[in-house]
């Protein structure tokens, strides 16, 4: 039997790298983690999840400072806010979580973490700077990065990624994000609450693409209201610099039409994600792989059946509670030997605008895709007590059933729906009916009730009907309505 110098090496120090290795060590594999970075934590902690929502609680602390007459509150008088100190916070939390995140944690657990450029020799082996290690199996957990769409001008012009506007200390009084996905919609509520004039150039005909269209256009009324400028079914055709700042031109994204210049003195770049493959030298490990990423199984295996790749490198899902999820998987597969498989049909997502936006499973759009029949449930916060009393009353739950009840999705937009959408994951995950969900007692006055109120719509039209009333009348002699409105009375 071949000897190698590792159980499992893992190519990657972000939330797949770092599931995998703490892991596989305290399983008692001998685990080799390599990060191409100076620091673990990967794309999450540094330049997305982590730093993004930091800023988005700041700039939602200063959104509701300005509605503070909307409580019985004098309004307040606000000065300018410095990017500078806010920013400061934003690294003190990464600083905060990076401590979790240090080898000397892995080394404790049993796992060497080492840091330089990996790349492929053969199937079994991989330089790391020059310096050779094998291993029986590897799992890449590279990620991704920002992906710049073939706009002419762009690569020549001044922009930031989600990897360098959180090193910004100056505020732009005007501020352009192209792309209308999470990202693009999260920073520009968030820098337009700070301070910045926002505007943001979309080419599909909705923000939030992959949501039903009337969820989308609940955050979109929102951004709309606090003074962003949508442009959607908009297609940008030429970046340049423009004095201090910069110029996109844009045109309809239909073709024709004509094209408009629109100026700012900064321009984040929002469009997409492409998976970190380059430098790895996939090729001499004989791992196919396309602009998508490295395909792979159920299993997490690459073509290569002792090479697995998790998290975004490979294509599937770009949210780190799956690279978390897909990293288990590939341990239990290389590992343990065990043929576990991934299921994506419970996977939750969140935006983290205001209103949040929070997904399970299927919505209208992909019922309709896969020809699924469903009736749609749906319940407003303006119906619930403890959003009137927050005075977050925008939004909506809208829950897809089959034909039989069964819950075949979720999707909220509201106050907290990335927390609420968790109790639909749940009822999912454990095959719980809708009864269950109706008649389950919630506290009072809570966002939650919410799920309570659209699970028992379900009934309601069969357990308030003419046909209850009328058996009730037959065998209890029930007298029907005490009070008739005026407007239904006869003459």
């Amino acid at each position: 039997m071949p000897r190698f110098d590792y159980d499992l090496g893992i190519l990657g120090g972000g939330a797949a790298g770092l599931t995998a290795a703490a892991g596989a060590a305290r399983l008692g594999a001998k685990t080799l983690l390599v990060e191409r970075g100076d620091r673990l934590g990967g794309d999450c902690l540094h330049h997305g999840c982590v730093p993004s929502k930091t800023l988005l609680r700041t700039a939602g602390v200063w959104a509701l400072a300005r509605r503070t007459a909307a409580f019985g509150l004098p309004q307040l008088d606000l000065p300018a806010v410095d990017l500078g100190r806010v920013m400061d916070r934003v690294r003190a939390v990464i600083a905060g979580i990076q401590e979790h995140d240090s080898p000397e944690r892995f080394c404790r657990l049993g796992a060497e973490v080492w840091f330089g450029e990996p790349r492929f020799v053969d199937d079994r082996t991989v330089a790391v700077d020059g310096r050779r290690i094998t291993a029986r199996a590897w799992i890449v957990a590279t990620g991704s990065g920002p992906a710049l769409p073939p706009v002419d001008g762009l690569t020549e012009t001044p922009s930031w990624t989600n990897e360098d506007v959180f090193a910004q200390t100056r505020l732009p009084g005007r501020l352009l994000v192209l792309g209308g996905g999470p990202i693009g919609l999260e920073l520009a509520q968030a820098f337009g609450r700070l301070g910045s004039r926002v505007t943001v150039v979309e080419f599909l005909d909705q923000v939030l693409g992959s949501e039903d269209p009337d969820v989308a256009e609940l955050v979109a009324a929102r951004l709309r209201a606090e003074g962003v400028d949508l442009f959607t079914g908009t297609r940008a055709v030429r970046a340049e610099p423009r004095g201090k700042g910069v110029r996109l031109t844009v045109a309809p994204a239909s073709g024709g039409g004509p094209q408009t210049a629109i100026d700012a003195d900064a321009l984040l770049v929002a469009t997409g994600r492409r998976p970190n493959v380059k430098g790895l030298d996939l090729e001499a490990a004989g791992v196919s792989f396309d602009g998508r990423g490295i395909p792979v199984d159920a299993r997490m295996r690459t073509n290569v059946p002792h090479i697995y790749a998790c998290g975004d490198v490979n294509g599937a899902y770009p949210f780190t509670h799956v690279a978390g999820y897909e990293a288990g998987i590939a341990l239990t597969n290389a590992v343990m030997r065990l043929p576990r498989r991934a299921d994506y049909t419970r996977v939750p997502w969140c935006t983290y605008t205001d209103p949040e936006v929070a997904s399970v499973g299927l919505n209208e759009k992909r019922a309709q895709e896969q020809g699924v029949p469903y009736r749609v449930l749906e319940a407003s916060f303006a119906d619930n007590d403890r959003a009137r009393a927050e005075d977050a009353v925008d939004g909506k739950l809208k829950v897809l059933v089959d034909p039989k009840g069964k819950v075949l999705g979720c999707q909220i937009a509201g106050p907290h729906a990335g927390e609420l959408v968790h109790e639909w994951v749940a009822v999912m995950a454990g095959g719980v009916k809708l009864s269950s969900v109706a008649g389950a007692m919630h506290a009072y006055p809570t966002l939650s009730e919410i799920s309570k109120r659209a699970a028992g719509d379900h009934f309601a039209d069969r357990l308030f009907s003419d046909r209850t009333r009328g058996v009730l009348r037959f065998l209890f002699h029930t007298k029907g309505r005490a009070c008739t409105p005026p407007e239904d009375r006869d003459g």
